[in-house]
């Protein structure tokens, strides 16, 4: 196929693969303390819209400035993943509603094992289930310069039912579960230290926070579903689906369209733009809810300690627990890295300022902490 232009790269590039690629390491940062709480739904979650966010982000590269079809083994395979992103992000946000729904609901404190082990095998049917059902169904490629490889959906009449009603109609669930979580929440709330006391890896925070992102999927998983089926079919009418060999006509066949083309309509340039950000943003808010947590903040210590005893830096003992010791801990870390570089360098005056800055702080932080109450 020969264009009238020459390949127009995205003049915001690199904005777009940056952001995918901190998406898809920050969605993974959570992922070892929600296994332990046997959390498959937000396990889900993370996976689903961190490898989104790797497949946006190789796509960004390889077709930036270009439309060749150079890899139709990856676009096959990636193309049918995005297609169960899409379901499986609102999916997998069903399985955390509908679980903290049945914490706040739950008559009894004990749970079993097999109970745990019986959630855990729904929370997989639907959160995988539904999305490679969704995936099942055969669908070729376009490829877009600046954007990638994107699944080729022809508008028929079995499409709505077959793949683009699947996150409204999860949305739709999604926002009952929501919605019933948050009134159970409200009329149970005396009894609710009691109800996550038998939830030993479920603590009071971690708990506010996935209700935090129930509250946020109520607000954008529905409408961003209706919102999607509307702007990619905007101005195209439903074809008249005769028969599957019909439709799978020309299989091979792989369109291509140059940035002039589909930035030419409003609708089809937000359509394209909005398929392929929300996954490092589903990706990136995840990590803003969950990433700050208590049990990440002990991470990122115990991480920064692992790297600091590559410089001969060891952590003092201390005694009694608190946030402010944490912090002391790393500001006495960074003293000692200051101190070391500072005696390989010619400006001794400058170090000692800030060396003296950095006493200051520590002693600071030191002395709030003696005084503070430890924060559990």
């Amino acid at each position: 196929m020969i264009f009238p232009l020459a390949p127009q790269p995205d003049p915001t590039y690199p904005l777009f693969p940056i952001f995918a690629f901190l998406g898809f390491l920050l969605a993974l940062v959570p992922l070892p303390w929600h296994l332990q709480a046997w959390n498959a739904g937000t396990c889900m979650y993370m996976l689903w819209a961190s490898l989104a966010s790797l497949v946006e982000f190789v796509d960004s590269i390889v077709w930036n400035g270009s439309l060749k079809d150079a890899a139709p083994v990856w676009c096959d395979i990636s193309t049918k993943f995005l297609i169960g992103a899409g379901v499986g992000i609102p999916a997998s946000s069903l399985c955390i509603a509908r679980r903290l729904y049945k914490i706040t609901s739950v008559s009894t404190v004990s749970v079993t094992r097999k109970e745990k082990l019986r959630s855990v095998y729904i929370d997989v049917a639907i959160a995988m289930g539904i999305p490679v059902i969704v995936m099942a169904l055969r669908h070729r490629y376009n490829i877009i310069e600046n954007v990638g490889c994107t699944p080729d959906i022809w508008n028929t009449a079995p499409a709505y039912p077959l793949v683009f009603m699947w996150p409204v109609l999860l949305g739709c669930i999604t926002f009952v579960y929501a919605a019933l979580t948050l009134r159970t929440f409200y009329m149970h709330r005396v009894r609710f230290n009691q109800v996550l006391s038998s939830n030993t890896s479920l603590t009071v925070s971690r708990y506010l926070r996935l209700i935090l992102l129930c509250c946020v999927e109520m607000a954008l998983v529905l409408p961003l579903g209706a919102f999607s089926i509307y702007i990619n079919t905007a101005g195209l009418h439903i074809a008249r689906w005769v028969s599957w060999s019909n439709t799978h006509y020309n299989f091979s066949f792989v369109e291509l369209f140059p940035t002039y083309v589909w930035q030419a309509k409003l609708a089809s340039h937000v359509a394209i733009e909005m398929g392929r950000w929300i996954y490092p943003c589903s990706a990136i808010l995840f990590f803003m809810l969950f990433g700050f947590a208590e049990e990440a903040r002990r991470c990122y210590v115990g991480a920064f300690w692992k790297a600091a005893k590559a410089f001969g830096i060891s952590p003092k003992p201390s005694s009694g627990k608190g946030r402010m010791k944490g912090y002391a801990s790393v500001l006495d870390a960074i003293k000692h890295l200051l101190t070391a570089l500072c005696s390989g360098l010619r400006a001794p005056s400058r170090c000692r300022t800030a060396q003296l800055a950095m006493s200051s702080l520590h002693t600071l932080l030191q002395r709030t902490c003696a005084r503070s109450a430890p924060i559990l």
